[in-house]
């Protein structure tokens, strides 16, 4: 964050209005790049004990006259309760940052009024270890110097990409917000898979966790592309070759499958925005 950035959040203050698990990642993020705990000010009727424990934190206590950020991370369903007490800081100079799945830039316009700064930013939960992917975008309110601002906050926590626009968010939803959980999904399943070849529950697990782990972090740091990588590993008339077999059939493999689900996601992310 620039030095111009860190004085103004320093000097304004910034709000979070909910600090759960996301909340809480960046807020340790901020904290340890050396965001003074007195700039702060939390609004969360349930406080972790890590929350209750930060020194000199401003917690559920009166907010600032004019901070410089309010961070949104309610549950969506909280929203139409928590964002209206937050209503007089619309329409000036603070900026509004939400990582609120599912609720879009309209809906904060209509809460807080139509010459707000709104930034909508969908993380994802690495986030938690600093490993998170972050796009943002922003209503006509926010300039340049505010996506600036959002994206060196939210980098605290991993990368961070600015999107053309809000209609790409349904599509970064169903990618890089819910992707994590289909990670998830394939080392449950290469698990179970390999229990039924032999080995045990506990060893096949390890070795499944590991291999997508390292996989990942090997497509992250190789400059071949994934294709690339993939070629690398299969030898002719193998054993990945045959298993790539099953995996790449147009018809019932992962092309076909993760086309499926993404649009799935993707849809869902659509009726949501819409009530």
């Amino acid at each position: 964050m620039g030095a111009g950035d860190m004085k103004d959040l320093e000097a304004r203050g910034l709000v979070l209005l909910g600090c759960g698990k996301m909340g809480s990642a960046m807020l340790e993020g901020w904290l340890a790049q050396g965001l003074p705990a007195g700039s702060v000010w939390v609004n969360d009727p349930y406080p972790s004990d890590w929350l209750s424990a930060q020194e000199g934190l401003n917690l559920n206590v009166d907010l600032p006259d004019n901070p410089a950020i309010v961070l949104v991370a309610v549950k969506p369903q909280m929203m139409a309760d928590a964002l209206p007490t937050l209503a007089s800081f619309g329409n000036g100079t603070t900026l509004f940052l939400s990582v609120a799945a599912g609720t879009p830039i309209a809906a904060y316009e209509a809460m807080l009024g139509d010459q707000t700064p709104i930034i909508r930013a969908m993380p994802n939960t690495p986030a938690a270890i600093a490993r998170g992917i972050t796009a943002i975008c922003g209503n006509d309110q926010a300039t340049p110097a505010h996506l600036d601002m959002a994206e060196a906050l939210l980098s605290a926590v991993g990368q961070v990409v600015q999107l053309d626009g809000e209609h790409q968010m349904d599509a970064v939803t169903a990618v890089s917000g819910s992707g994590p959980a289909y990670v998830f999904h394939l080392i449950e399943t290469l698990a179970t898979a390999g229990a039924a070849q032999g080995l045990t529950p506990e060893l096949s697990l390890q070795l499944a966790k590991a291999t997508v782990a390292g996989a990942g972090a090997l497509a992250m740091q190789a400059n071949d592309d994934p294709a690339q990588l993939r070629v690398n590993v299969t030898s002719p008339g193998g054993t990945t070759a045959a298993a790539l077999e099953v995996l790449m059939n147009e018809t019932d493999g992962f092309p076909a499958l993760l086309n499926r689900a993404v649009a799935a996601a993707a849809n869902r992310s659509k009726e949501l925005a819409n009530g």
